[in-house]
């Protein structure tokens, strides 16, 4: 009996995990890049800390062409191992949305089993299955997998930190592993930073005599050793300009001149801000079914702690304890913004699973024992949430665009790489450049990206691309971020001619109309985005206009135009082919 009930929970497991395979990994390189990914991922290509950020520079912008060698060991906004594993795959894939979304997939799925291994560890085997399942459908976890953000990469390493923390009560040699856990957790990103309070709270409380224990002290210093390149990237920089990197100058009440405008941060500045937000951007980024769960099983445990308090804080120790810290971190310095909430996300899933344990506790009421009625009614309701939950997530990043109402079957987070027709325009771009070399680059800003620009033309060269004489013009409306991965990474990294209409216009007005004709270029690509794509907050509508007017008082029509997944026009592109 026990063997079948070891295989249930295996066939129940590998379900789990297929499910969220599924959800994570279908069509992932669809939908356009329009989140802070391509912040990351943009840098991740060459491991180059400058992404066109005009409000927030970098000390390779500060400091060129004599660029000290202490740079390369970190950014100046973040640690380095997201940038260096997205820099891998997308060697390995190309440089695509699929190729630097993919870690992101594969941590989100090993993170379902990490939550199921916590889960065991704490209340045995159904609970392990009943976090897992939730963790795998639920709609925040699935587009933080499916997105090049640095929160998947957060999540799986706090939830391996942990794993590797319980571990460690019974074998004290896996503190050493767990520093190299928190080690590379901190080179992720420095919201992981708040995983040394919850330990240190939890082995205060129940821990203290492992604080004599070697192996936590050699673990300690596996763990400074691992984030030592960052920390002497804040050395070096500290040295050199004054102050710290962007989040740890803001941290420490810096606030450099460099860094005046401050993205991200400015949304909630004050900690009544932070705090009022936190519950409408839950339910934002959350299904409103996953809350309920959760709110039933929060309302479950003050029952359980009125009535058998000793044991119902036994059973939820470490978990309060996680939550209240990272409440703390959220409220008090970063905000409740999707990312941060996400870090919420699997231990609200165990603590609904923890909590269902004491549906499966034996009671006896008038002599009859009404545990398999609760046990019943519960399944009943994981059963429906689970199905419902998957619709959801499906709904939300699955289809190409989602149906019903907003928040009752569909997520907000859905915008997060939602199918404007950008994607369109990056498969376009991909097609013109491919197999191909630019026959002419302009002349970089910065001597860094000229050597950039060296190395990328030789090596095109070196491997037999066609050279074409082609200059690509767009329209300043464009949304900033899909321009960066789109148009900017091509001209960065690729050295090719690509530049917004008001620059093109200047270089006509300042060298005559034929200056590009003069220049060698025998194809000018314009592009102009329609009302259909979002596009940036700024004042510059009427330099686009003005130049599609003068090219269609010219003769011109649309060379092409794109459409995005419902066949909305979303780009008119022209073409002029140059005659000298």
């Amino acid at each position: 009996m026990l063997h079948d009930s070891k295989k249930i929970y295996r066939v129940v497991l590998l379900s789990i995990l297929l499910l969220a395979t599924l959800l994570r990994l279908w069509s992932l390189g669809s939908g356009d890049t329009l989140s802070d990914e391509v912040l990351y991922s943009f840098r991740a290509i060459g491991m180059l800390d400058f992404d066109e950020a005009g409000d927030q520079t970098t000390p390779l912008e500060w400091l060129d062409p004599f660029i000290p060698s202490w740079t390369k060991y970190s950014f100046h906004d973040h640690p380095p191992l997201v940038f260096a594993v997205q820099h891998v795959f997308m060697r390995v894939f190309g440089e695509t949305p699929f190729a630097f979304r993919l870690p992101s997939a594969l941590l989100g799925i090993a993170s379902v089993y990490l939550l199921y291994l916590i889960g065991k560890y704490l209340s045995g085997e159904q609970v392990g299955l009943i976090a897992a399942a939730l963790l795998g459908v639920t709609v925040n976890h699935v587009v933080i997998s499916r997105l090049g953000l640095q929160e998947a990469y957060v999540i799986f390493f706090l939830l391996l930190a942990v794993f590797l923390f319980f571990a460690a009560e019974r074998n004290k040699k896996m503190y050493v592993w767990l520093g190299g856990a928190v080690g590379l957790a901190l080179l992720t990103k420095y919201t992981t930073g708040v995983l040394i309070p919850i330990f240190l709270t939890y082995m205060l409380l129940f821990r203290r005599r492992d604080f004599c224990v070697r192996y936590v002290w050699i673990g300690a210093v596996l763990a400074a050793l691992l984030f030592s390149p960052v920390l002497y990237y804040n050395l070096k920089l500290y040295q050199a300009v004054g102050h710290f990197d962007f989040q740890i100058s803001y941290l420490v009440w810096q606030n450099p001149e460099v860094w005046s405008v401050q993205p991200g941060k400015e949304e909630f500045p004050t900690l009544a801000a932070r705090a009022a937000a936190i519950f409408p951007n839950l339910l934002k980024f959350n299904s409103w079914i996953f809350l309920a769960l959760f709110a039933g099983s929060s309302i479950a445990f003050i029952v359980s702690l009125a009535k058998h308090t000793k044991e119902t804080l036994r059973r939820h120790t470490f978990l309060l304890i996680t939550l209240f810290w990272l409440l703390i971190i959220i409220i008090g310095i970063i905000g409740p913004s999707m990312r941060f909430l996400a870090m919420l996300t699997p231990f609200l899933a165990l603590g609904i699973a923890v909590t269902s344990r004491a549906l499966h506790t034996p009671t006896r009421v008038g002599g009859v024992d009404s545990s398999a009625r609760h046990r019943n009614w519960f399944e009943v309701v994981i059963a429906v949430f689970l199905l419902f939950e998957i619709l959801y997530s499906s709904n939300s990043q699955i289809l190409p665009y989602p149906k019903g109402p907003q928040l009752w079957t569909w997520s907000v987070v859905r915008y997060e790489n939602y199918n404007w027709g950008y994607h369109e325009l990056d498969e376009w771009m991909r097609e013109k450049t491919d197999g191909r070399m630019p026959a002419l680059a302009f002349e970089p800003k910065y001597h860094f990206i000229g050597e950039i620009h060296k190395k990328a033309l030789a090596e095109a060269e070196r491997a037999g691309k066609e050279p074409y004489p082609a200059l690509f013009v767009y329209d300043k409306n464009i949304a900033s971020i899909p321009q960066l991965w789109t148009l900017d990474r091509l001209q960065i990294y690729h050295a090719w001619p690509v530049i917004p209409a008001d620059t093109y216009l200047t270089f006509l007005r300042d060298n005559g109309a034929d200056y590009f004709e003069r220049a060698g270029f025998k194809e000018i690509y314009y592009i102009f985005p329609t009302k259909n794509v979002p596009w940036k907050k700024t004042n510059l509508t009427d330099i686009g206009m003005k130049l599609e007017e003068g090219l269609t008082k010219d003769g011109l029509k649309p060379y092409t135009t794109l459409e995005n997944k419902r066949n909305d026009e979303t780009f008119r592109i022209y073409r002029r082919i140059v005659q000298l």
